[in-house]
C-alpha cells in the first residue's frame, strides 16, 4: 500500500465547515515523488476538520496516478474512509457549465469549477489545493476561496 496518513471517517472529526479537497493534495498523498508529497500528508496527518472531495476529483486524481494500480486502488480506498464524497455533482451540471463559460481561460478547469459548484451549494470557503486557480476563482459576492494549503512566504 502507498504510504499516506490514515484518517478515520470524516464523520467522527470536527463539526466545523468541511474542507473541500482538490485532486492536487489526493495526487501528492499517494506519489511519494510529488514534490507536494510531505506537505499533503502533514496536512492529512494534522486536520481535525470534516474533508470533502466529489468524483471529477477523484477521477482526476486517479488518472494522474495511472502510472501505478496500487496507487489509483489506494486512493480509493482511503477516499472511501477518509472523505465525505459529494454524490450531487449531475444536479450541479448547469452551474458548471455556466462556470466553465466564464474562466474558459483557465486550463483543465472541468473538476476545480465542480469544486466551486460545491462550494457555492453547500456554502464552504475552504479549500485544500495546490492549485493557484483557486485564488482565481470566486464564490458569489465576489468572496475568495481560503486555501488552506496555500503559503504566505
Amino acid at each position: 500500500m502507498i504510504s499516506a496518513p490514515t484518517a478515520g471517517p470524516s464523520s467522527t472529526r470536527s463539526s466545523k465547515p468541511s474542507i473541500i479537497v482538490d485532486a492536487g493534495p489526493l495526487i501528492a498523498l499517494f506519489d511519494r515523488d510529488d514534490r507536494y508529497h510531505r506537505r499533503a500528508v502533514e496536512f492529512v496527518r494534522d486536520n481535525k476538520t470534516r474533508l470533502l472531495s466529489n468524483l471529477p476529483a477523484l477521477t482526476e486524481a486517479a488518472f494522474v496516478l495511472r502510472f501505478s494500480v496500487e496507487a489509483q486502488r489506494d486512493l480509493l480506498w482511503w477516499a472511501q474512509q477518509a472523505l465525505d464524497i459529494d454524490q450531487s455533482t449531475a444536479a450541479d451540471l448547469p452551474r458548471i457549465i455556466t462556470l466553465l463559460d466564464q474562466y474558459r481561460d483557465l486550463p483543465g478547469a472541468f473538476a476545480d469549477v465542480s469544486l466551486v459548484a460545491l462550494a457555492e451549494r453547500l456554502n464552504l470557503r475552504r479549500i485544500a489545493s495546490f492549485d493557484s486557480d483557486f485564488s482565481i476563482y470566486r464564490l458569489p459576492g465576489k468572496r475568495p476561496f481560503e486555501n488552506v494549503l496555500s503559503r504566505s512566504d
